[in-house]
């Protein structure tokens, strides 16, 4: 009996099989992550270059029609669907007067009446109306190309799912959610044209 016992404690018969399913899953996990994270970093790559080249397109004259500019965002569509065929596009764009409102996107004078003084379009203030749209822009631009000369902020969000369900394990998400932006100057092909001297406007509810 204890011969037996000694046999069964020196038999290592299995121990691979056990040991492989063991480490088997965690590998497993880490492979298809590290697929995930290069498939991600390849998409981004695509869509950092479908946004240059919409950069270029979209500073020319005829990007001012609303035609072109929606041709020029569904070329930049169409590129990534090339690699994510789910993903889903959303395009923006800001238009500025110069680089350096750009840059500070400084939101729209608010004319405070209450005590916090917090600097928000809140229900029952009014603003100073810079660009004559009738709403609050916190960061101080407008939608759309602009005209000749104006600085332009091109903004793209991508959405699509993950390839492999692994990312759940190391606390991510299903999706993966892209973002990239472009800042050009449109060319000079007129005068540049300004705005009106700000109008006081009444806020509403707090825009966006």
């Amino acid at each position: 009996m204890l011969h037996a016992l000694r046999t069964i404690r020196r038999n290592q018969s299995g121990t691979s099989i056990t040991e492989f399913g063991l480490i088997a899953p965690v590998v497993l996990i880490m492979l298809l992550g590290t697929y995930d994270v290069g498939h991600e970093m390849y998409v981004k790559s695509v869509l950092n270059g479908a946004l240059q080249e919409v950069g270029r397109n979209s500073a020319l004259e005829g990007a001012t029609n609303a035609d072109q500019r929606a041709e020029i965002d569904e070329r930049l569509t169409q590129s990534v669907k090339g690699v994510v065929p789910n993903a889903e596009v959303e395009v923006t764009r800001r238009y500025y007067k110069t680089f350096s409102q750009a840059a500070a996107a400084q939101a729209e004078d608010v004319i405070e009446d209450d005590e916090d003084a917090n600097n928000q379009c809140d229900e029952g203030e009014s603003f100073m109306d810079a660009n004559h749209n009738g709403k609050w822009d916190k960061d101080g631009g407008t939608d759309g190309q602009g005209g000749a000369k104006d600085v332009v902020i091109i903004g793209v969000t991508l959405r699509y799912d993950r390839l492999f369900p692994s990312a759940s394990f190391i606390g991510y998400g299903s999706d993966v959610i892209l973002v990239s932006d472009s800042v050009i100057a449109n060319q000079p092909y007129g005068q540049q044209t300004q705005f009106a001297p700000p109008v006081p406007v009444a806020c509403e509810a707090e825009e966006a």
